[in-house]
């Protein structure tokens, strides 16, 4: 796998996860996500919550699914810092505007959360690290 070689290469901290660990990690989170983010739509669908609640959780998939291309395959350490960021703040976001009405839907995103959060520090060292 591309990414996993490159990934590879870059130069990490000590307390960088094995390459391995990344998958099976995201397997669960996604699971995880599918389940309350679908849930989020379903509400958006009944009008049981607005547009702006459904907003974050958007912008949040966007923003995830972006990281890979632009961190290997635009190679730009800047830009995969500023989209992990994203992601952590819409992350944030989500789960605030949707408590008073699924509670649920933010606890069971809290492993999403501590992970993004340390991807979020982990991008900042390897950016850090990797600089020209």
């Amino acid at each position: 796998m591309k990414t996993a070689r490159q990934y590879l290469d870059y130069k990490k901290p000590t307390w960088a996860p094995p390459s391995w660990l990344f998958g099976p990690v995201w397997s669960v989170l996604y699971v995880l996500i599918a389940v309350s983010y679908l849930y989020v739509g379903y509400l958006f669908l009944v009008h049981e919550v607005s547009f702006l609640v459904l907003l974050p959780f958007v912008l949040n998939l966007i923003f995830s699914f972006a990281y890979v291309p632009v961190q290997f395959g635009l190679k730009s350490f800047a830009l995969a810092t500023l989209d992990i960021f994203l992601v952590l703040g819409t992350l944030i976001w989500s789960l605030v505007v949707i408590y008073p009405v699924a509670a649920w839907v933010s606890y069971i995103n809290i492993p999403y959360l501590l992970w993004v959060s340390f991807a979020t520090v982990l991008q900042i060292a390897v950016t850090y690290m990797n600089r020209s």
